[in-house]
């Protein structure tokens, strides 16, 4: 399962962290760690994949089941809308693929005899970091979304000498603060049933060492 680990934000005492940062052309890396008591809501609490968010550039593929005449993909605009037959632009930055599909499902419903409309992403803007013990971290530029073992196969693999796949740490900067997931990868490596952690654009995937002392 995935576990928050800690954020910037109240209920957190006296930490000192290990955060890696990326910046467009370069990499910084600052290693350190983190102590300090948690609240037991923080330990257990589980973390549910947010659905990612659609911006401008993204693909998005619209099926309509009782009408394939009205079969689209849209590629969204700068102003953040695409256009569709019959009912023209249609605000998509922003939703996620559900969310669009409520809107487009209300805007053609009078017109459909099959009350039914599918909303895929076909393809994203989804600039991704893997860093850590790793093959070839860096970053790395998907073209959908995509969870973090699948970011970390991107890079290459686990270094297996030395990476500690139960500890793989996803940073996300978000909203003006700092969120932690602790992600175990080995038990989906073991084929074990575990949930997905999707990521969203600019998400940091470390990947520590084993025995790693700080």
């Amino acid at each position: 399962m995935n576990q928050k680990l800690w954020s910037r934000g109240p209920g957190i005492n006296g930490w000192c962290c290990g955060i890696i940062a990326f910046a467009a052309g370069g990499l910084f890396l600052l290693t350190g760690c983190q102590t300090g008591n948690f609240s037991a809501l923080d330990e257990q609490k589980l973390i549910q994949s947010d659905p990612i968010v659609l911006s401008e550039g993204d693909s998005v593929r619209i099926t309509f089941p009782g009408a394939p005449n009205l079969n689209a993909v849209q590629q969204i605009k700068r102003d953040g809308r695409i256009s569709l037959q019959l009912v023209g632009d249609v605000q998509a930055a922003g939703l996620t693929a559900k969310q669009l599909e409520t809107e487009v499902l209300k805007l053609y419903e009078p017109q459909l005899q099959t009350k039914e409309v599918n909303v895929a992403v076909e393809s994203s803007n989804f600039p991704v970091y893997v860093t850590g013990a790793v093959q070839r971290p860096g970053k790395i530029m998907p073209d959908r979304p995509m969870t973090a073992l699948e970011a970390v196969m991107e890079a290459g693999g686990f270094d297996y000498a030395k990476a500690n796949q139960k500890g793989v740490t996803v940073i996300r900067h978000e909203n003006g603060r700092v969120d932690h997931f602790k992600v175990n990868l080995k038990k989906a490596l073991q084929g074990k049933e575990t949930e997905p952690f999707n990521l969203k654009p600019g998400d940091i995937v470390y990947v520590p060492e084993r025995f790693a002392w700080f």
